[in-house]
């Protein structure tokens, strides 16, 4: 026996005739190492996106860049919002457009400015010993320089656009443009000279729109002050009786002690319940002598008096009256230590006093607030008192603070409040009308550059005006307004954002007090103070500053400017433009004509206006609101069709990054560690229009995340090695019902990602499609087509049938995708097709409307309910290792619900097993028999199984299936009979 069983011969090893996976395309994606090829291998990607599309006839489709700041590396933020536009311009590409964006900079301003002091100051060199010419070179030096860095790194991002005619608001033609729509304002008399109170950073020494604002937390003294009554009109006899017993005083209460010297009013409220009181006595056991005594009596607001008294320690009080403010007047606090004090201060009524805080009566000081300046107004007095000079000192002729800090610009304590609080609390206890002080904690005007406190601070400046009729009889506000009614938001809650702040903005600042911008190009008459308004003039100006840039117009001299005007007559306005009046031109010289005088290379269409703009929420009060107003002044309408904001990016924790903190998290790392597609994986699968989070945790989700898309494309490309044309089945009644529902499924999806990518809904195509591939494709149909695509010969219809479905699966992948994930998508599309061009340049392709088949969605939505039954019940017999896998199982499906059952009407007994991953299958209506053991999910009731071994037939030695036809074939004795034909089929084309 033994000779004779070493005489046999050896079983044939039929692995070779499997029909395995096979592809060049890796598990691990080499992200860092691979996209630098791809980037290198694109080239111009965008010129060649361009063309193709204008060839094409493409309608078009604009997106207008809003310029970072050139100022230092991207950050999260920078990442996440060229990332998102990039989505927009490659997904406008995807369905057919031809795209215009052209990505631009913000390059003027303070940060810059600083930047370049700070580089003198550490030569020895000051900044009023270096000529503005120097000075604004080395500015425009280092902006370009970051222009540079950032470009480079936004490209290694995947970010396309028109880099090579890159805007920048320091570019010679572009100053000239900023400066012709500046001219614009000017000539159309929308723009005017004001003295009013406005933010202005004593640091920075400049004046800052409200933009450019943000709020800390502050602690900052409190102090209630007495203002002696002095005078009162004639009804108010009554009043006057009372006053004989002792002169009472009106009680304010402010949290800026330092604007007490500038004080020329005091303000009421006419809806406002008032009351004189009288001092009974104090609190006892203080350790400290209050500034109040029993007998004083103080006009406050009733609803307000006990917190009054409260704070001055009064412990018991008399209301002696009721008491009308109006036509009284009185003494300035510190009229008894200075004559200069020695006006009188008259009450005024305001609708914006309020008995909600405080005292209810106002402090005015008309040079300190935009409340103060406007009650001042509105009762006929015109001159506003210079009281703080943009060094934020007193100035020398201020009574008893002359030259005392309110803010200290110098030194170490740069940016931190000065003595003149305290002075001026000091003399008002001195002057005897000091009642009470405190401190509150509460938010605090900060600058967003140099985060330092700002004051308001009377300063003229120049304006343009936001209820002056233009043209067509409405207002800039009107228009504006007007503008966001027909403007699309994504999400429409920025529409009510940036309504409401237009609604109740000031007159637009436009002026500033620095060296590095555009300047306000203009003169004015010295007699009569308006602009001049010649357009010969203005030709001369526009014409100088594109050829030689803005720094001719400090350099040169007047008289080559203004041709036969007398420049003595003339000043010339060396202030220059708030750079969000920089940034709201830009639509101005990128999507308008452009002029290649101007320095734009080649033809590539744009038009005005665009049809979106994309920034961060913050950007309703910033780039969004400036250029809607620059576009509704000069055009009468927003230079937009359509708004898209994004949130923040936050840490893992939901807390703002910082540097101090050390939670940020650098893009640059992440493309170091992981690829630039993880980080646009990331920002696709978040909600950008709210905050978003990130860090190590959330960004391993992502990875994992992209390893399930790569897998599902890698074994696709395995799969379809060697698909051709020939092979496809094009006649969709030959398809088995399974691939009818993957058809289905890409009909159905195809509609979804294309409506979310029109819409701007990035998450609403990644999340589908990831859903897709996990549970359609990876654990249900490659799954279960494993088996026919390994083992069925080749020319078999469920192979092709499968092949071909997987193919079209692959097409719509790699490009529904391609916007998302471009380098990966690039990647699989060259492995599969090397000399078919970028992927990047394809449209979505169209699926037949026959495709769509409700019945096999439905039909396939029951199945899955019951393979949660069979896939538990063949669980529990691995677990027990009563089988090694599914295929070494035969199992019995009881199904009591009709629907379920109805769900398996058609198919034959073999896709049944296929179906369950087992070998042998079969489907009893009804329940099992009593004396049946079976398993049942609790999830899904009227489904019972009972899986048992399979213990009468052999095991093909190429499927593994243990079917009964194993050994049908004489010459194939261990395979099953399809298993037979197709290694016949195998060995035949190897024979020949």
């Amino acid at each position: 026996m033994a000779d004779d069983q070493s005489n046999a011969p050896a079983a044939r090893d039929y692995r070779e005739t499997v029909f395995l996976p096979e592809t060049p395309f890796p598990m691990r994606g080499g992200l860092p190492q691979k996209e630098p090829a791809i980037l290198e291998q694109w080239g111009d990607l965008y010129a060649t996106l361009r063309a193709e599309r204008q060839v094409q006839g493409a309608p078009l489709y604009v997106l207008h860049d809003g310029p970072p700041y050139a100022n230092g590396d991207i950050h999260i933020g920078h990442a996440l919002n060229k990332t998102l536009k990039d989505f927009v311009v490659r997904s406008r590409f995807l369905l057919g457009y031809d795209v215009d964006y052209v990505p631009g900079w913000d390059c003027h301003g303070l940060p810059i400015e600083w930047k370049i002091e700070e580089q003198y100051r550490a030569k020895g060199r000051r900044k009023d010993e270096v000529s503005k010419e120097e000075f604004r070179k080395a500015c425009r030096d280092y902006a370009a320089g970051w222009i540079d860095v950032q470009g480079a790194q936004f490209k290694r991002l995947g970010i396309t656009g028109d880099f090579d005619n890159r805007y920048a608001t320091m570019d010679f033609s572009t100053e000239a443009k900023i400066v012709a729509e500046f001219h614009r304002f000017k000539n159309s008399g929308q723009l005017y000279r004001g003295s009013k109170p406005v933010m202005w950073s004593p640091v920075e020494r400049t004046a800052l729109a409200d933009a450019e604002i943000e709020y800390h937390d502050h602690v900052s003294p409190t102090i209630w002050v007495k203002f002696p009554v002095i005078a009162a009109s004639d009804d108010h006899d009554d009043d006057l009786l009372a006053f004989r017993h002792a002169t009472p005083s009106i009680v304010i209460w402010t949290t800026t002690p330092w604007t007490i010297p500038a004080n020329r009013a005091i303000s009421y409220g006419p809806e406002i319940a008032y009351g004189l009181y009288e001092v009974q006595s104090m609190e006892q056991g203080l350790e400290f002598e209050p500034w109040a005594a029993a007998g004083d009596r103080l006009i406050v607001a009733d609803k307000l008096a006990e917190d009054v008294f409260r704070a001055a320690k009064i412990a018991t009080w008399t209301r002696v009256s009721d008491l009308n403010p109006s036509g009284l007047e009185c003494a300035h606090p510190l009229a008894a230590l200075d004559p200069g004090y020695g006006f009188s201060v008259p009450l005024l009524a305001g609708d914006h006093v309020t008995d909600d805080a405080g005292t209810g009566f106002v402090h005015t000081a008309p040079g300190h607030g935009a409340d103060d300046f406007e009650v001042w107004k509105a009762h006929g007095h015109h001159e506003v008192p210079d009281t703080v000079d943009p060094d934020g000192a007193y100035y020398p002729g201020v009574p008893l603070f002359a030259g005392l800090k309110v803010l200290e610009t110098e030194g170490k304590k740069t940016g931190k409040f000065g003595p003149a609080n305290g002075a001026v609390m000091d003399r008002l206890i001195e002057a005897g009308t000091l009642l009470a002080r405190g401190r509150i904690e509460h938010t605090y005007p900060h600058s967003w550059r140099s985060k330092a406190p700002v004051i308001f601070r009377n300063t003229p400046q120049w304006f343009i005006r936001m209820d002056a009729p233009l043209k067509d009889g409405d207002t800039l506000r009107e228009t504006a307004l007007k503008a966001i009614d027909h403007t699309d938001f994504h999400p429409e809650a920025g529409r009510n954002r940036i309504r409401s702040m237009v609604e109740g903005r000031p007159d637009w600042l436009i002026s500033r007090q620095r060296a590095w911008g555009t300047p306000l190009a203009m003169f004015v008459d010295k007699h009569t103070g308006q602009p001049l308004h010649d357009p010969e003039v203005d030709a001369r100006i526009l014409k100088a500053i594109a050829e030689h840039g803005a720094d001719i117009w400090f350099s040169a001299p007047d008289s080559d400017f203004l041709g036969v005007h007398d420049p003595a007559r003339y000043e010339k306005v060396e202030d220059i433009l708030d750079v969000w009046f920089d940034s709201g031109s830009t639509h101005a010289f990128t999507i308008e004509p452009r002029d290649p005088a101007n320095g734009y290379v080649g033809d590539r269409p744009s038009h005005w206006p665009a049809d979106l703009y994309l920034e961060g929420s913050d950007q309703h009060r910033g780039w969004f609101q400036s250029s809607l107003l620059e576009g509704s002044g000069t055009r009468g309408r927003a230079p937009f069709n359509a708004v898209l904001t994004h949130g923040f990016t936050l840490d893992e924790k939901g807390e703002k990054m910082s540097k101090s903190k050390g939670n940020t998290t650098d893009p640059a790392v992440i493309i170091k560690e992981s690829g630039a597609d993880i980080l646009r994986l990331w920002v696709a699968l978040v909600d950008y229009s709210d905050d978003q989070r990130i860090g190590k945790t959330i960004l391993q989700t992502t990875v994992d995340a992209y390893r399930k898309l790569r897998n599902t494309v890698r074994y696709l490309l395995g799969a379809l090695v060697g698909f051709d044309e020939d092979e496809r089945l094009t006649d969709y009644d030959q398809m088995p019902p399974l691939e009818k529902f993957v058809l289905h499924r890409l009909h159905e999806l195809d509609g979804q990602v294309r409506k979310a990518y029109a819409e701007y809904r990035f998450q609403d195509v990644v999340r589908p499609v990831l859903e897709f591939c996990a549970n359609d494709l990876s654990a249900l149909y490659f799954d279960i087509r494993k088996d026919s695509l390994y083992c069925d010969r080749p020319d078999a219809i469920r192979r092709r049938a499968a092949r071909t479905v997987m193919d079209e699966v692959f097409m719509r992948l790699t490009a529904w995708l391609a916007p998302l994930t471009p380098f990966t998508m690039e990647e699989a599309w060259l492995t599969r097709f090397p000399e078919a061009g970028t992927n990047c340049a394809r449209v979505i392709p169209e699926t037949p409307s026959e495709w769509q088949n409700w019945n096999e969605k439905h039909r396939w939505e029951k199945v899955q309910r019951v393979l949660l039954v069979t896939n538990g019940a063949l669980e529990v017999e691995r677990r027990e290792k009563r089988i090694g896998t599914g295929l070494d199982a035969e199992l019995t499906v009881y199904i009591a619900d009709d629907q379920l059952l109805a769900a398996f009407e058609g198919l034959a007994a073999q896709d049944v097993a296929d179906i369950f991953r087992s070998s042998v299958a079969s489907i009893v209506a009804g329940i099992s028999p009593e004396a049946v053991e079976t398993f049942q999910a609790l999830e899904v009731i009227n489904v019972e199984v009972v899986a048992k071994p399979i213990l009468d037939h052999p095991k093909c030695a190429r499927s593994w299936r243990r079917v009964p036809d194993v050994g049908s074939d004489p010459d194939y004795p261990e395979l099953s009979a399809r298993d037979a034909d197709a290694v016949r089929w195998w060995d035949q084309q190897r024979a020949g």
